[in-house]
């Protein structure tokens, strides 16, 4: 195929639905995640990424997820067969490298590396080869969603649906619609979303949809606190966490997120949206993230 992505037992389907087989294109974090709910919840799956080496790895992380999660169910219910159902989910899954195994499915979502320019070409050639009536979601959690269904030739059967890491164990997932959405695409994704065990929500294309249009200016603010002198970081922490009962304090969460996820997404949004007061980058961000530390994933 042309591109490649950077990193980034059967049941009656609800007559709410006409999608049966559904693509997963990128297996990495949020992509194997997808990929296992849909086909445990008994969709066909055609999980796709072009890389051998990456395929292999979200093959590997479906069968340890599913076998955890298996296991976990069967100490509550020793009658469940764990190997069984094992073998029963993934074989729902197929694995590919090219994108035409794509063309007859119902429903492709893809979750490749946040980088509008290349969702854009991806978008713009499973165009031509998903079936006409086939929909295309997009993972995106900060990305413009038109933008991409413009690409790909049928704004009208494009949307977003975000999911939140670890898609295993997290219950809500954004649907996003835009101007062209059709209604009946919206309610097909949205009764899909729910089919997986998750709890959809609804929001228009605007950036960061709900949960990171609401988080990232928060953890932002934080950001700039230390910034001023304002207060330390362990003391912005604590007042959020026993304050406002965070569970942890946005400068923690910033560190989890990763710095330079934060500066990619505020660079795109102040960028995109300079009218915004609340869409700033704080210059300690930009130091740290120049200096190589990025959070928790560097230490």
């Amino acid at each position: 195929m042309a591109l490649g992505w950077g990193r980034a037992g059967s049941r009656a389907l609800s007559t709410t639905t006409n999608i049966t087989k559904v693509g997963v294109c990128g297996l990495g974090l949020m992509g194997h995640g997808i990929a296992q709910l849909s086909a445990a919840a008994g969709y066909q799956v055609v999980a796709l990424d072009p890389s051998p080496a990456a395929l292999d790895a979200g093959r590997a992380r479906i069968v340890a997820s599913l076998r955890k999660t298996l296991e976990k169910k069967a100490a509550k219910d020793p009658s469940l067969q764990v190997a069984e159902e094992e073998a029963a989910i993934m074989g729902r899954l197929s694995f590919v490298n090219d994108m035409a195994d794509l063309g007859d499915c119902d429903l492709v979502v893809e979750a490749i590396k946040e980088d509008l320019d290349l969702k854009k070409s991806f978008y713009q050639e499973l165009g031509g080869i998903a079936k006409p009536e086939c929909i295309l979601a997009s993972n995106t959690s900060s990305l413009p969603i038109t933008a991409m269904g413009v690409a790909s030739n049928r704004p009208e059967l494009f949307l977003g649906v975000h999911f939140f890491n670890p898609v295993q164990l997290m219950k809500l997932v954004e649907v996003v619609r835009t101007d062209s959405t059709a209604p009946e695409v919206f309610d097909t994704c949205t009764a899909w979303v729910r089919s997986l065990g998750k709890t959809p929500v609804s929001c228009k294309d605007t950036p960061g949809f709900i949960v990171n249009r609401l988080l990232v200016p928060y953890l932002v603010q934080a950001i700039l606190m230390v910034e001023r002198g304002d207060a330390t970081i362990p003391d912005v922490d604590v007042s959020m966490q026993l304050g406002a009962g965070h569970p942890m304090g946005p400068l923690h969460l910033a560190d989890y997120v990763g710095l330079d996820t934060m500066l990619s997404i505020m660079e795109g949004w102040s960028a995109a949206h300079p009218s915004e007061a609340t869409f700033v980058v704080p210059r300690l961000l930009a130091a740290k993230v120049a200096s190589g530390h990025l959070g928790r994933k560097t230490g």
